[in-house]
């Protein structure tokens, strides 16, 4: 029987999402009263933002894999990180992992190609804006990936990391996020913005006062890995 185990905690807002979604998301799809099994190894993310923010990649990679491998000892068949930071490295850990790895970067490049996307604008920390694997994977598609400008992008990373991590949702900030996106549709012709953060949804739930499709990650990271799981 498979059995999916999540990486999470990094940060932990969003593992709860996850779990409600992987619960709500089977649910709907198997009516049949029961609930899917599922292993979550919450993980330290200030350990894991200390080795990201000092470019320590084999060290955040060591730290991920040492993790997953948590995960197949208690009997996970395939794995996930519920975050998009640590993808930086997901192909390393996609060499090396015991178990099979759901990738949250290509199921949103397939949900983009999908929509017939052609330009998508990438909210996130900054290591995923700058850090160039959601650029690298769309690219197989044919797909452009745009990022805010340098003024913006660090007010999405501070806030997203001393705010939406932390569970606080401010009207003020959502308005701003809004008014980035909206420059990004007008001056870099983007079609649809990517939640690249797990805890952007709780800031954007929904596409009111953007103008243009949301690609929820998150979302898109867990019915894949139901899909998986069911397959």
């Amino acid at each position: 029987m498979k059995l999916i185990g999540i990486v999470g905690g990094i940060g932990p807002e969003s593992t709860i999402d996850y779990y409600r979604l992987f619960i709500s998301t089977y649910r709907e799809r198997r009516p049949d009263g029961g609930y899917p099994p599922v292993l979550i190894n919450s993980i330290d993310l200030a350990r894991a933002l200390k080795l990201v923010s000092s470019n320590d990649l084999a060290g955040l990679a060591a730290y991920m894999l040492e993790e997953i491998r948590r995960l197949a000892r208690a009997g996970a068949t395939h794995g996930l990180l519920s975050s998009n930071t640590p993808h930086i490295v997901f192909d390393e850990l996609r060499r090396a992992s015991p178990i099979p790895l759901i990738s949250i970067v290509e199921t949103a490049c397939r949900a983009a190609a999908e929509r017939k996307l052609k330009r998508v604008g990438l909210f996130g920390t900054r290591f995923t804006m700058q850090g160039g694997f959601y650029q690298k994977v769309f690219a197989r598609d044919g797909i452009a990936v745009a990022i805010p400008g340098p003024e913006d992008q660090e007010f999405i990373h501070d806030t997203y990391l001393n705010e939406l991590v932390n569970g606080v949702v401010l009207a003020a900030t959502r308005e701003r996020y809004i008014a980035i996106a909206r420059r990004m549709k007008r001056e870099q012709d983007i079609e649809a913005l990517i939640l690249g953060g797990t805890e952007l949804p709780l800031l954007l739930r929904d596409a009111i006062g953007i103008g243009m499709m949301l690609l929820d990650t998150a979302r898109l990271h867990v019915e894949a890995a139901v899909s998986e799981l069911l397959a």
